[in-house]
């Protein structure tokens, strides 16, 4: 029986080193993206807003990682609830986030198409 409680004890420690690792990893990857988006802005950089929702969307992933790995080492129904609202939020965040990227995606093919067509009607002329 002390096996078991040492062997539960290490696998919490793994769960809980990993839950940080994947919740420092999502922070990373959302400071180097607002740096970076706030340089691309500056430098007023073509297409910047896809790149910070991309950026944003996968720190949210990691974060989301983070938080399924942590219901594994949950003991008490309130403490599930709260995750399960925490992983609904991020989700429905990561979904909008996804939808924001389709719609700049979109745009920035009209706006690629519209000025290969104005360029062939130029050569054309």
């Amino acid at each position: 029986m002390a096996a078991l409680h040492q062997i539960e004890d290490v696998f919490q420690i793994v769960v809980q080193y990993g839950v940080l690792l994947l919740e420092c990893v999502g922070v990373s990857v959302l400071l180097v993206t607002a740096v970076k988006s706030i340089i691309g802005c500056i430098k007023r950089t073509p297409h910047i807003r896809l790149y910070l929702a991309q950026g944003i969307s996968l720190a949210l992933e990691f974060k989301l990682g983070g938080e399924v790995l942590r219901t594994v080492i949950v003991r008490e129904l309130s403490e599930l609830l709260v995750l399960g609202l925490v992983i609904l939020l991020r989700g429905a965040l990561t979904l909008i986030i996804h939808w924001e990227i389709k719609v700049e995606e979109a745009r920035i093919g009209e706006a690629a198409q519209e000025a290969g067509e104005r360029e062939e009607a130029a050569s054309i002329k």
